[in-house]
């Protein structure tokens, strides 16, 4: 006798929503999966909307899947928002339409932090964050003279990067002493502080916003910073961060502290609900290296795929993700980290730091003093394996091991330049090394640096 059919819906058609459908249809061919989402019809690259302001891609160049992939795998689709939800009748409200379901899974992301500055609300004001965004920013940058991004994170860089390829000025405020160092160490902070400015981009630094100021029409005309000084700007992007998108879940009956509050294993304090990506925060953070919330997009894969697992199988697993990484883009500059490395570290720690002469280059690897095994890198312009570093932190691998074998976790293309024999000049010169590089058999040279 067949299973009964069950009706699996997920709000949001983000990256964990996404992955979560295509996983349960990967081992259950029989559930009934729905996807809602108000923001677009299909699934698409979310990190690529600033190319589409930029030229450099379409609307359609950003999405993963060909249309017809959802017909195919029996994944149906629905534009709609969300606006109530009873869980005890197990029913979702739309403007227009209720939609029951069996298994709801909650996937819907994050908004744009505001922090009630006068002004906020003004038309030519807004953050970037969806794809209504994006044509927001279309409307409001068109035939602007100035623009004021607030706000030192990675969001803001990528608004300031959008609005220069439009030869747009850029004013950035960053309440910090330097760029991102409260995640950066001081000097990968600095070198991306000079990369901006290299980008003609007007980067002020210690200097917070104070009031948005608007003209007679309801449009922003200028900012005021807390040092009393006028910023002429017809355009303001507010980048100070964002927050789990759960404001028409306030007072519905689930736990919610910053974000929807989730167990290891994805579930909501209600029955079949289930939260992931952006807006679910755990109870307990998954390790003691990881946050209560993750709006990191290789995070937001694996809840879908944890959750997808669990759903679909007799032996359900506790979320556990391994060692921490992410990847970002400074203009220029790729940016990729593994493990821990803080911006400050203890006495029981020390780090090892290699820069380019070029300034647009650098590796930083923290180690233990006791016996120099790695705790996390950070890499600027310079890619590499993910694989290597998974592995080498992991397995607590030695400094002197890591730099040894650096030039396996190159991913540079082929005519980049190479920086592992650099790093292993200036760590025999730091250390009173002579360590020296094995000289590659004729199969390694065939095979690559990983041979």
């Amino acid at each position: 006798m067949n299973k009964p059919k069950k009706r699996v819906v997920i709000i949001g058609n983000g990256i964990s929503g996404i992955t979560c459908a295509r996983h349960i249809r990967k081992k259950d061919g029989n559930a009934e999966i729905l996807v809602i989402s108000g923001e677009t019809d299909h699934f698409f690259s979310r990190t690529a909307l600033m190319y589409i302001y930029m030229g450099h891609m379409k609307y359609e160049h950003t999405k993963p899947y060909e249309d017809w992939f959802w017909e195919k795998n029996n994944i149906l689709l629905k534009k709609a928002w969300i606006n109530t939800i009873d869980f005890e009748r197990r029913i979702l409200k739309s403007a227009d339409e209720e939609i029951g379901f069996d298994i709801l899974i909650l996937a819907t992301g994050s908004k744009p932090n505001k922090f009630g500055w006068v002004g906020q609300d003004l038309e030519g004001v807004q953050g970037l964050y969806s794809y209504q965004d994006l044509e927001l920013m279309e409307k409001n940058t068109k035939g602007i003279r100035n623009a004021v991004v607030v706000g030192g994170g990675l969001i803001g860089i990528e608004m300031a990067e959008m609005l220069r390829s439009r030869n747009i000025p850029v004013t950035f405020l960053v309440r910090e002493e330097s760029f991102w160092d409260n995640i950066l160490p001081t000097e990968e902070s600095n070198l991306v502080n000079r990369h901006i400015q290299e980008h003609h981009i007007d980067l002020r630094l210690r200097t917070e916003l104070d009031e948005i100021l608007g003209d007679q029409n309801g449009r922003v005309k200028s900012v005021r910073t807390k040092n009393g000084e006028i910023l002429e700007a017809q355009f303001v992007g507010l980048t100070a961060g964002v927050s789990p998108n759960i404001g028409f879940l306030l007072n519905s009956g689930l736990k919610i502290n910053r974000g929807i509050l989730v167990d290891s294993y994805f579930k909501t304090n209600v029955e079949d609900v289930y939260a992931i990506g952006d807006c679910a925060e755990f109870y307990n953070a998954p390790s003691a290296d990881r946050k209560n919330i993750e709006q990191v997009w290789y995070t937001g894969r694996m809840h879908g795929e944890t959750l997808a697992y669990n759903l679909t199988s007799s032996d359900a697993v506790p979320y556990k993700p391994g060692v921490w990484f992410n990847s970002a883009k400074f203009l220029d500059i790729e940016y990729q980290t593994y493990g821990q490395v803080p911006p400050y570290w203890d006495e029981s720690m020390s780090s090892f730091y290699w820069e380019d002469k070029g300034g647009k280059a650098c590796l930083r690897i923290l180690f233990t003093k006791a016996d120099k095994s790695i705790l996390g890198v950070n890499g600027f312009g310079w890619r590499l394996r993910h694989e290597f570093f998974d592995k080498a932190i992991s397995e607590k691998w030695q400094l002197e091991k890591v730099i040894l074998n650096l030039h396996k976790a190159n991913f540079n293309t082929e005519f980049h330049k190479n920086f592992h024999e650099l790093v292993l000049n200036q760590y025999n010169q730091q250390f009173g090394k002579k360590l020296a590089l094995k000289k590659s058999s004729f199969l390694q040279k065939i095979l690559g640096s990983r041979a």
